[in-house]
């Protein structure tokens, strides 16, 4: 291996801290392949398949991996989501920096080969709240949540196991802002939720000055927002 490690960003370090240790993984979306290499150095995982969907990052992974000396520990393959998976050639999937909607594609589409893990550590970028309930519809209950704030962007985490049986949720806040960040008053939860709510202020003075139907649809949803946000706020 070579002497210098690889520093991860914020958002990257919380993703490989939510890997059980001695897990081989499957990197889904490995980019330059820099988180992949900190599972190996850091002995988190044994071994790392290393996928993405486009040929140039991919090289750049090979590259930075070589570079690291651990090309018998870390394996690249060109894959669109888990198409090039083996069944049972990993034990845990890291998947983040895509929207939620593409992570949903990915999980739909490799649905054998994703709940025959041990578990899956998901960084969705968008549609949080259909992301979740789509989790739950699979049957992936959520063990373990984070959240981090970086460079002034909040970035969302989640472990999810899959199981046989999952209860319904009870609370829209819990598809909205995550059960786990809520029941445990996350401190980046908090501060995204103040933020949100300066965001949804501006909206509204806007749509108010606005006429037409769909001016007012709009309005509405962002005024359920701002009442969300409030309840959310009172767990604090």
């Amino acid at each position: 291996m070579m002497s210098r490690e690889v520093v991860l960003s914020d958002r990257l370090t919380a993703l490989t801290k939510m890997v059980t240790g001695g897990s081989r993984v499957c990197d889904v979306g490995c980019d330059h392949g820099f988180l992949s290499i900190y599972l190996v150095q850091k002995r988190i995982a044994p071994s790392v398949i290393a996928m993405d969907l486009r040929e140039g990052p991919l090289s750049r992974a090979r590259e930075h991996i070589a570079e690291a000396g651990l090309e018998n520990y870390i394996q690249t393959r060109l894959s669109d989501g888990v198409t090039a998976l083996e069944s049972g050639e990993a034990d845990a999937l890291v998947c983040a920096g895509m929207g939620g909607r593409l992570m949903m594609r990915i999980l739909a589409q490799g649905r054998e080969k994703c709940r025959a893990m041990k578990e899956l550590i998901l960084q969705p970028q968008s549609e949080l709240p259909q992301f979740r309930r789509f989790l739950r519809q699979e049957r992936y209950r959520t063990v373990r949540e984070d959240m981090v704030e970086e460079d002034g962007k909040f970035y969302f985490m989640m472990k999810v196991i899959p199981v046989e049986d999952v209860l319904a949720c009870q609370e829209s806040l819990y598809e909205n802002y995550g059960e786990l960040l809520l029941e445990k008053k996350h401190p980046v939860l908090m501060h995204y939720l103040q933020y949100r709510q300066g965001v949804v202020a501006e909206i509204l003075q806007n749509l108010r000055e606005k006429s037409g139907e769909s001016a007012k649809a709009r309005l509405a949803e962002v005024e359920k927002e701002k009442e969300e946000l409030k309840m959310a706020l009172r767990r604090f």
